[in-house]
């Protein structure tokens, strides 16, 4: 004998390669294959779920507790509050998605090219890393009050000032650090095929500093919408979301205020939603792991 232990014959009429469709036990219900479910149907139903639990449950207790609305109400008013205001919710939202938007381009390329300074000259990192500390620990509310005075209560460019802070931060740290991964012998490898800075540049460092660049984007995004809309709680021209919630919520418009809220969820999850688009478009030629 020789030893090896062949498998049995296949029954006639079946297929074991690659390829085949799965058997009877392999399906789901009503024979239906969940590998062929999409995948993004799968992300998405679990939150949706939960989102619509937690709104059910959050309209129960309104009913059964009679929760009065200036402590909280009830999803259902705070929907039919949103749709009667719609126009001024979306002219809020523009006001505050413009300011929130600068910031996040001017910070970000900032925050990006210190991030390059800082590579190519570790000296730099060195002198501003207390910088970048500071930054990270002043607060909005004692920030906003100063640029206020400083360049007017009837300019926006300190709401703009205070998103550019708030997203340079996370871009900067995040950035750096991708710089930082291309291995040195990368770089002696393409110096030896006499490639220039440049090119050393756009082949190795770059490629490799991409997902944390927009890591730090997809962190800086949500960062500037909540940063913009909080300067505007504290003076400015009249417009913006924070200055809705504000004067809604002064005039006892409890739900009103809570439609804006729901105004700046909305725009905080497309900001957050742009940028995760932008990372997927420019990250669409990285090997699949």
């Amino acid at each position: 004998m020789s030893g090896i232990v062949r498998d049995p014959p296949a029954a006639p009429g079946s297929r074991t390669r690659a390829g085949t469709r799965p058997s009877a036990r392999t399906r789901g219900v009503a024979g239906i294959d969940p590998g062929r479910l999409p995948g993004t149907g799968r992300s998405l139903a679990a939150p949706l779920l939960l989102g619509v639990a937690a709104l059910l449950l959050w309209q129960g207790a309104v009913w059964l507790l009679e929760i009065e609305p200036f402590i909280v109400p009830g999803p259902l008013a705070i929907a039919g509050a949103f749709l009667e205001n719609l126009r001024n919710v979306l002219d809020a939202a523009a006001v505050t998605g413009a300011n929130a938007a600068i910031g996040l381009v001017v910070g970000g390329l900032l925050g990006v090219a210190a991030a390059v300074a800082s590579a190519a000259a570790p000296v730099l990192d060195r002198l501003a890393a207390p910088m970048v500390v500071a930054l990270s620990v002043i607060p909005i509310v004692a920030l906003a009050p100063v640029l206020y005075t400083m360049y007017g209560a009837d300019q926006q460019a300190t709401r703009q000032i205070v998103a550019g802070i708030a997203v340079f931060i996370p871009v900067y740290v995040n950035s750096l650090r991708g710089f930082r991964q291309a291995a040195p012998v990368h770089r002696d490898l393409m110096r030896s095929y006499a490639a220039g800075t440049w090119q050393i540049t756009r082949s190795v460092t770059l490629p490799s500093a991409v997902p944390y660049m927009f890591t730090g984007l997809r962190i800086a995004s949500s960062l500037a919408v909540v940063s913009a809309l909080i300067a505007e709680y504290f003076g400015g021209p009249v417009g913006g979301l924070g200055k809705s919630v504000t004067s809604a919520a002064s005039s006892s418009n409890y739900t009103l205020a809570w439609a804006y809220v729901v105004g700046a969820v909305l725009l905080g999850l497309l900001f957050y939603a742009v940028t995760a688009g932008l990372e997927k478009y420019f990250s669409r030629h990285t090997a699949r792991a």
